[in-house]
């Protein structure tokens, strides 16, 4: 028995500088209207406002895409978005497979992708974090599901170990 986990974060050297740099704008206005004028807010006040910034920033922190590949099926949660497991059967894949992939093209970017927000409707569903390696999965029903991974070899010989269970 063969199992392949995977966790991934937003934790890109250049995400956390962009963050960072988007966050000196409006702090460097918040300090300086209460330099200007302290009577504007109270020193609690601004300590308040500028935690509220930053935690408001690092929200994308806590976003985390968890993979797992077993003798039952291929699982995944993008949390906060899902709260548990979900979980296709090998039974409903018609294929799996790891390829490179254009997620700018392809899907327009990182995170949750073809929802009625993103719609990609012709490629399907992607969940990814970083990179442009992802398991592609194709269901029985025709959809498509495209899920980002860092670790392309160890995904593609968990998918070989149990290929035969989706090709019955």
């Amino acid at each position: 028995m063969k199992i392949f986990k995977e966790e991934q974060r937003f934790n890109q050297p250049w995400l956390i500088i962009l963050i960072l740099m988007s966050l000196l704008v409006p702090i460097g206005i918040i300090i300086k209207t209460y330099i200007e004028d302290p009577n504007s807010f109270s020193t609690s006040e601004l300590l308040s406002i500028i935690g509220a910034v930053i935690l408001a920033s690092s929200i994308l922190f806590l976003f985390k895409l968890s993979t797992r590949i077993d003798e039952e099926g291929i699982h995944y949660q993008f949390f906060p978005f899902h709260w548990s497991y979900k979980t296709i059967k090998w039974n409903a894949i018609d294929n799996a497979y790891v390829r490179t992939y254009s997620p700018l093209s392809e899907y327009g970017g990182w995170g949750i992708r073809g929802t009625a927000i993103w719609n990609t409707s012709s490629k399907g569903k992607a969940l990814n974090v970083s990179g442009d390696v992802g398991i592609q999965i194709t269901l029985k029903t025709g959809k498509n599901l495209l899920i980002g991974t860092q670790h392309e070899e160890n995904a593609k010989n968990t998918i070989a170990t149990y290929k035969l269970k989706f090709k019955q």
